[in-house]
Protein backbone atom coordinates (compact mmCIF):
# COMPACT_ATOMS: atom_id res chain seq x y z
CA UNK A 1 0.00 0.00 0.00
CA UNK A 2 1.26 3.47 -0.84
CA UNK A 3 -0.44 6.56 0.52
CA UNK A 4 1.04 9.67 -0.99
CA UNK A 5 -0.58 12.43 1.09
CA UNK A 6 -3.71 13.78 2.75
CA UNK A 7 -5.90 15.24 0.03
CA UNK A 8 -9.18 16.02 1.84
CA UNK A 9 -10.29 17.08 5.31
CA UNK A 10 -13.87 17.73 6.35
CA UNK A 11 -15.06 20.61 8.51
CA UNK A 12 -18.56 20.45 9.98
CA UNK A 13 -20.40 23.73 9.43
CA UNK A 14 -23.85 25.07 10.22
CA UNK A 15 -24.53 26.55 6.76
CA UNK A 16 -22.49 25.58 3.70
CA UNK A 17 -23.04 28.83 1.77
CA UNK A 18 -22.12 31.02 4.74
CA UNK A 19 -19.09 28.84 5.53
CA UNK A 20 -17.92 28.97 1.91
CA UNK A 21 -18.15 32.78 2.00
CA UNK A 22 -16.16 32.89 5.26
CA UNK A 23 -13.41 30.59 4.00
CA UNK A 24 -13.12 32.38 0.64
CA UNK A 25 -13.88 36.04 1.46
CA UNK A 26 -12.35 36.22 4.93
CA UNK A 27 -9.60 33.57 4.99
CA UNK A 28 -8.54 33.77 1.34
CA UNK A 29 -9.35 30.21 0.26
CA UNK A 30 -10.62 29.50 -3.27
CA UNK A 31 -13.80 27.69 -4.20
CA UNK A 32 -12.98 24.33 -5.71
CA UNK A 33 -16.26 22.44 -6.13
CA UNK A 34 -19.84 23.21 -5.18
CA UNK A 35 -22.26 20.58 -6.45
CA UNK A 36 -25.75 19.62 -5.30
CA UNK A 37 -25.55 15.81 -5.55
CA UNK A 38 -28.94 15.03 -4.03
CA UNK A 39 -31.78 17.00 -2.53
CA UNK A 40 -30.18 16.73 0.90
CA UNK A 41 -26.48 16.46 0.00
CA UNK A 42 -24.20 19.21 -1.25
CA UNK A 43 -20.51 18.61 -2.02
CA UNK A 44 -18.60 21.83 -1.41
CA UNK A 45 -14.82 22.10 -1.23
CA UNK A 46 -12.43 25.00 -0.91
CA UNK A 47 -8.65 25.07 -0.97
CA UNK A 48 -5.90 27.47 -0.12
CA UNK A 49 -4.01 28.82 -3.17
CA UNK A 50 -0.66 28.01 -1.53
CA UNK A 51 -1.71 24.39 -0.87
CA UNK A 52 -3.96 23.36 -3.78
CA UNK A 53 -3.42 19.63 -3.20
CA UNK A 54 -5.47 19.74 0.03
CA UNK A 55 -9.23 20.23 -0.24
CA UNK A 56 -11.37 21.33 2.70
CA UNK A 57 -14.83 19.76 2.50
CA UNK A 58 -17.47 22.02 4.08
CA UNK A 59 -20.38 19.86 5.20
CA UNK A 60 -23.34 19.91 7.55
CA UNK A 61 -24.24 17.06 9.89
CA UNK A 62 -26.92 14.93 8.20
CA UNK A 63 -27.62 11.60 6.59
CA UNK A 64 -26.15 8.98 6.48
CA UNK A 65 -25.32 9.85 10.13
CA UNK A 66 -27.88 8.77 12.71
CA UNK A 67 -30.38 11.32 14.00
CA UNK A 68 -28.84 11.05 17.47
CA UNK A 69 -25.34 11.76 16.16
CA UNK A 70 -26.59 14.68 14.05
CA UNK A 71 -28.32 16.16 17.11
CA UNK A 72 -25.17 15.71 19.22
CA UNK A 73 -23.01 17.36 16.56
CA UNK A 74 -25.43 20.26 16.23
CA UNK A 75 -25.32 20.76 20.02
CA UNK A 76 -21.52 20.71 19.90
CA UNK A 77 -21.58 23.27 17.08
CA UNK A 78 -23.92 25.54 19.05
CA UNK A 79 -21.57 25.34 22.04
CA UNK A 80 -18.49 26.02 19.89
CA UNK A 81 -17.13 22.62 20.82
CA UNK A 82 -16.03 21.23 17.46
CA UNK A 83 -12.45 21.63 16.30
CA UNK A 84 -11.79 22.97 12.83
CA UNK A 85 -8.38 23.13 11.21
CA UNK A 86 -4.97 24.56 11.97
CA UNK A 87 -3.58 27.24 9.70
CA UNK A 88 0.08 28.12 9.26
CA UNK A 89 0.68 31.86 9.01
CA UNK A 90 3.75 33.94 8.20
CA UNK A 91 3.01 36.53 10.92
CA UNK A 92 0.49 35.53 13.58
CA UNK A 93 0.13 39.00 15.10
CA UNK A 94 -0.48 40.68 11.73
CA UNK A 95 -2.95 37.96 10.72
CA UNK A 96 -4.73 38.40 14.06
CA UNK A 97 -5.06 42.15 13.44
CA UNK A 98 -6.28 41.63 9.87
CA UNK A 99 -8.87 39.00 10.81
CA UNK A 100 -10.03 40.93 13.87
CA UNK A 101 -10.68 43.92 11.58
CA UNK A 102 -12.81 41.60 9.42
CA UNK A 103 -14.92 40.66 12.45
CA UNK A 104 -13.43 37.25 13.22
CA UNK A 105 -13.91 36.11 16.82
CA UNK A 106 -10.75 35.13 18.67
CA UNK A 107 -10.70 32.85 21.71
CA UNK A 108 -7.07 33.64 22.44
CA UNK A 109 -4.91 36.45 21.06
CA UNK A 110 -1.42 35.69 19.75
CA UNK A 111 0.81 34.19 22.43
CA UNK A 112 4.39 32.96 22.46
CA UNK A 113 4.75 29.19 22.51
CA UNK A 114 7.89 27.04 22.32
CA UNK A 115 6.98 26.17 18.71
CA UNK A 116 6.07 29.69 17.59
CA UNK A 117 3.30 32.24 18.00
CA UNK A 118 -0.24 30.88 18.31
CA UNK A 119 -3.76 32.37 18.32
CA UNK A 120 -7.13 30.62 18.57
CA UNK A 121 -10.14 31.80 16.60
CA UNK A 122 -13.58 30.60 15.57
CA UNK A 123 -14.94 30.24 12.08
CA UNK A 124 -18.49 31.45 11.43
CA UNK A 125 -19.88 28.03 12.40
CA UNK A 126 -18.25 28.23 15.83
CA UNK A 127 -15.44 25.75 15.09
CA UNK A 128 -12.23 26.65 16.83
CA UNK A 129 -9.20 27.07 14.61
CA UNK A 130 -5.56 27.59 15.46
CA UNK A 131 -3.23 30.02 13.69
CA UNK A 132 0.45 29.17 14.13
CA UNK A 133 3.54 31.08 13.10
CA UNK A 134 5.98 28.18 13.35
CA UNK A 135 9.58 28.32 14.49
CA UNK A 136 12.09 25.57 15.06
CA UNK A 137 12.15 24.11 18.54
CA UNK A 138 13.50 21.15 20.46
CA UNK A 139 10.68 19.29 22.27
CA UNK A 140 13.24 17.68 24.58
CA UNK A 141 14.27 21.13 25.83
CA UNK A 142 10.70 22.11 26.82
CA UNK A 143 9.94 22.85 30.45
CA UNK A 144 6.70 22.74 32.42
CA UNK A 145 6.58 26.56 32.22
CA UNK A 146 6.66 26.34 28.42
CA UNK A 147 3.40 24.38 28.50
CA UNK A 148 1.51 26.89 30.66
Amino acid sequence: MTISNISLVSVWVTDISEAKAFYTDVLGFEEQEDIQLAEDFRWCTVRHPRQPELSVHLTTPGKPLSDDLVAAMQRAQAEGGLPGIGLAVDDCRATYEELTAKGVTFIQPPAERPYGVEALMRDNSGNWMVLVEHRDFDPAAMTVQDLQ
